[in-house]
């Protein structure tokens, strides 16, 4: 099966054929490694002097936590963050013939009563309170387990604060037994270069990391998200931690997005089918074309991560244009959605395009080379991170790497 057929991801992998029948996948999520690691190459060269880790939080944002992860690693990646523990614990299997030693933090910190299985795994907490930093000192007893020190600095969200940083710093009692390897905060602007919070939370951070320099001489700090990383060298500080950029996704507010696309969605035509002007199609009936039509009816809804948002209600008679809903690229050229988005199917209006270019089974691009992910957020009206990782489980992933299917 495709598991069998993935047992292996680098760059250096064969193309190699699954047994796996893609006739029968009613949606493809076709995953550029090539890309991914372009992506982490740029960013590298960006942040030139720090390390640059990996956050594969959420299945690596939908693409995949193992064949990212793995190829990542064969890029040069030591360094990994994950939300929780179970993704810690799984990403830490995935990496045991490939880099038995990554170091792997855990963002979401240290849940109570855990201790023993973040241990077991190897994984460091990012520690957000004393009361996280007590237990987790009470888990090493007589040895030393690794974690984070991470502080708030003007998100509120996680996060200790000043006064809990100058106890740590006063008391060496308060982290005996922890091997503290990372200070860390989180920027809440870094989309928006302009934006004074982020010139505010590097002043705290540097203040935070100065205070606590004597205590942890050895260790190493970070700041920078995606977004952080093109802020400039200030805030790059020891190590980075890019996300959403790694996977082709934009990370800035109002400039261009300079990283590859990594992935493309596609889901299958289930049927091609006309109607008349005065009927109407999809749930409610709002939406009518006003005049005869052609529909295409494709193999993917809300389930799949195809958001109720970008469904296209419309009048009857209606005639005005599609800017509130989504569109999809299908033999050539770009359809809107017409009605609403269903939880396993969609419909959109071909109506525009020559007769017989669409047939059942050909596949539309729903998120790729023509329609990016961050324009399908935009007319969902969200973010391309909540598109990336809504994805559902029903569509057949594919990765490429080195021109082939691996």
């Amino acid at each position: 099966m495709i598991a069998r057929a993935f047992l292996r991801f680098t760059k250096r992998a064969p193309v190699i054929d699954t047994d796996t029948d893609l006739a029968a996948a009613g949606g493809l999520l076709t995953v550029d490694l090539d890309a991914v690691a372009a992506n982490y190459g740029m960013l590298r060269a960006e942040a030139a002097g720090a390390e640059v880790a990996a956050v594969v939080k959420a299945n690596a944002y939908g693409l995949g936590m193992g064949p990212v992860a793995r190829r990542l690693a064969d890029e040069g990646c030591g360094t990994f963050f994950v939300a929780d523990a179970n993704e810690g614990a799984a990403l830490r299997a995935l990496l045991a013939d490939v880099l038995p030693d990554a170091g792997i933090y855990v963002l979401n910190g240290l849940f109570p009563g855990a201790a023993g299985f973040y241990a077991d795994h190897g994984l460091a907490p990012c520690l957000a309170s004393l009361a996280e930093a007590a237990e987790w000192r009470a888990a090493a007893g007589d040895g030393s387990l690794p974690a984070a020190l991470h502080f708030d600095t003007g998100m509120n969200r996680l996060g200790m604060n000043e006064g809990d940083a100058a106890a740590l710093a006063a008391e060496g009692a308060l982290t005996e037994g922890i091997d503290v390897r990372l200070i860390m905060s989180h920027l809440a602007c870094s989309d928006e270069a302009g934006n004074p919070m982020n010139a505010r939370q590097l002043t705290r951070f540097k203040a935070l990391r100065e205070g606590l320099a004597k205590r942890f001489p050895k260790a190493r700090a970070s700041l920078a998200n995606s977004g952080g990383i093109y802020l400039g060298k200030d805030y790059h500080f020891d190590l980075v931690r890019p996300g959403v950029s790694l996977y082709g996704g934009s990370p800035f507010t109002g400039r261009a997005n300079p990283f590859r696309p990594a992935v493309t969605v596609e889901a299958r035509v289930l049927a091609v089918r006309e109607m008349g002007p005065e009927e109407t199609a999809g749930y409610g009936a709002t939406w009518a074309a006003g005049r005869p039509a052609r529909l295409a009816v494709l193999a993917a809804g809300y389930a799949d991560g195809y958001m109720r948002a970008l469904s296209a209600p419309r009048n009857p008679g209606d005639n005005s244009g599609y800017e509130n809903g989504g569109q999809v690229r299908i033999a050539g050229y770009t359809a809107p959605v017409a009605g609403r988005v269903s939880m396993d199917m969609l419909i959109v209006d071909v109506s525009g395009l020559p007769e017989g270019a669409v047939k059942r089974g050909d596949m539309a691009e729903l998120i790729g080379p023509h329609i990016t992910v961050d324009e399908v957020g935009l007319k969902a009206g969200t973010l391309g991170y909540e598109i990336l990782t809504s994805m559902g489980n029903r569509y057949m992933r594919v990765y490429l790497s080195g021109g082939g299917r691996v």
